[in-house]
């Protein structure tokens, strides 16, 4: 049986268990959307940094922060497998390289589309951007809003989250971080 018939088959018993008849006009097809859906929302899994970054990485004597900001993600809790949901702002110091500007909301939605954490979420577009371009140094803050906490659980609807990595010089110099954080003026996704 292959992957998606196998989702199916495990949605349709879990209606089951939960009380609900999947041969109900509604939920005929809800294993095949349900299948459907989330082989679209971990497509991260199978998405390749080096088909993201297609050799777009150029020459250039640029040394100033490059920002981009309000980067809109979307992913799944592990714990839970609820969505959570916010905005990344990634910044990086070039050294001689720069990337295609693209590439980083292509980054981040590579990791965004896995079931995730947000700490580690966070940490792996620092180190990716960090390994790919090598850049005297990248900062990375997320902020976003988990379900798991909103929906169940504590119940806090207005709870915003927000993490941040710091790598190279954005690490060891106050005033860059700083900058970087002036720079994002954070507001709620």
């Amino acid at each position: 049986m292959d992957a998606a018939r196998e989702m199916e088959s495990v949605v349709r018993r879990f209606l089951e268990l939960l009380g609900e008849n999947p041969d109900r006009e509604g939920l005929l097809k809800t294993p095949q959307r349900v299948a459907q859906a989330w082989e679209y929302l971990t497509r991260g899994y199978r998405t390749d940094i080096k088909e993201i970054v297609n050799g777009a990485v150029f020459t250039e004597d640029y040394g100033d922060m490059v920002l981009v900001k309000d980067i809109a993600f979307y992913s799944m809790c592990e714990h839970h497998l609820l969505p959570f949901f916010g905005k990344a702002h990634v910044a990086y110091i070039p050294d001689g390289k720069i990337i295609g500007i693209s590439k980083i909301p292509r980054i981040v939605e590579m990791y965004a589309r896995r079931l995730q954490v947000q700490e580690r979420l966070t940490d792996q577009i620092a180190s990716t951007l960090q390994e790919v371009v090598q850049p005297k140094g990248v900062a990375v803050a997320v902020q976003a809003r988990h379900l798991c906490m909103i929906m169940r659980g504590v119940e806090k609807q207005d709870s915003l989250i927000t993490t941040r990595a710091f790598l190279g010089v954005f690490q060891e110099d106050d005033s860059l971080r700083r900058e970087f954080m002036e720079q994002l003026r954070l507001a709620a996704p």
